[in-house]
Formats: C-alpha cells, sequence, structure tokens
C-alpha cells in the first residue's frame, strides 16, 4: 500500500524526514523532491564496472543547461530523505517525462532505513535546458511488512553530494564479489 500525502504529513518527523519540507510541494500520494544546481557526466567513453570512472561536474545557472540526448546525466535532489518503516521510491513527474527527460534509469527503489540525498539518473530523449530548483521527481511511500532490517552500506547511506557508481567496491578485477555480504554478481566463482 501506498502512503497517502495526510499518512506522509502524519509520519513527517519520526518514520519520514524530508529537509527541507515545504507544505506546497506535498501531492495526494507523494511530495515533490526539486533539482540541485549541479549535475555529473562521465568523462570515460567506456565505463567499466571494475573500475571508479572519471567525472565532470557542470553547474546549472539560473537560466538553465541544455542536456544532450544520448549522454547520461547524473544530478541530485536538494532535499535530504531519511525512511523508517517505509520504503521511500522516486519516480519522474509526468511533466518532466511528457519532455522527454528520463529522472530515474533503473533506481527509483529505495530502501527502508536511506538517509541522504537522492542521486538522479537523467536521460534526454531530446536536447532539453532544465533549471536549479524544478520540481523533478517525486517521492512516495510503501507500507512494509515483516521484520525490518534498514539499510547500511559503505558506498551510498549518508551521502552528501552527487554520487556516481561504487559497484566497482563489490567486485575485483577478476569479476568475484569482494565483499560476501554483498549480493551475488553473475561472474562469481564458488
Amino acid at each position: 500500500m501506498i502512503l497517502s500525502g495526510d499518512e506522509i504529513l502524519k509520519n513527517l518527523g519520526t518514520n519520514i524526514h524530508i529537509d527541507p519540507f515545504d507544505p506546497a510541494k506535498l501531492n495526494p500520494n507523494s511530495y515533490n523532491l526539486t533539482l540541485h544546481d549541479e549535475v555529473m557526466t562521465y568523462e570515460e567513453v567506456v565505463l567499466d564496472m571494475g573500475q571508479q570512472n572519471r567525472t565532470r561536474r557542470l553547474k546549472i545557472p539560473k537560466n538553465g543547461l541544455v542536456l544532450s540526448p544520448q549522454r547520461l546525466y547524473l544530478g541530485r535532489t536538494v532535499e535530504r530523505t531519511e525512511t523508517h518503516s517505509f520504503v521511500p521510491m522516486i519516480e519522474g513527474r509526468s511533466s518532466i517525462g511528457r519532455l522527454g527527460l528520463f529522472v530515474h534509469v533503473t533506481a527509483g527503489f529505495g530502501d527502508v532505513g536511506f538517509e541522504g540525498y537522492w542521486t538522479l539518473e537523467m536521460f534526454a530523449v531530446q536536447p532539453i535546458r532544465i533549471y536549479p530548483g524544478v520540481s523533478i521527481c517525486q517521492i512516495f511511500y510503501h507500507e512494509l511488512t515483516g521484520n525490518i532490517r534498514e539499510y547500511q552500506s559503505d558506498k551510498y547511506q549518508h551521502n552528501r553530494d552527487i554520487q556516481a557508481s561504487q559497484i566497482y567496491k563489490e567486485i575485483d578485477p577478476d569479476g568475484v564479489r569482494k565483499d560476501p555480504q554483498l549480493p551475488l554478481n553473475f561472474g562469481e566463482k564458488k
């Protein structure tokens, strides 16, 4: 079950933290999150999962920044969120989607216990001008049943900025997982 806007409001300050919070951004069953004033792009032609890839930052000026198609841009939300007892998820706003901007490529699913800023994986169908502070996506919350084990990660938990992929921390050059607590990789050797 998805929480209504009223339930989000009821849980604000206990199981749900959104900072800063603006009541005008509360929807019937979600809350609008806004785009920060920077994006990051990868400098590599071929991205390698087994190593840290070089990145470059771009400031989004007040008069906007044009995103090019066929290029991934990483952004982040202005808001820092913290969620307990619920599963947070983000989804692009329909007004943004109608302009051909994907706000998260595949990573809209959050974990119970996540604390930090949301990194956005933005991909444009055609050139599009974006602006800092625009309501870019919405966060919504699912109820969770069963025992709750909160998210713990040395990669993304308590982040303070845009975060490039850190999957390289999970695998070594031979494609074998490094940490037995992490999920199995397809290349794992027995």
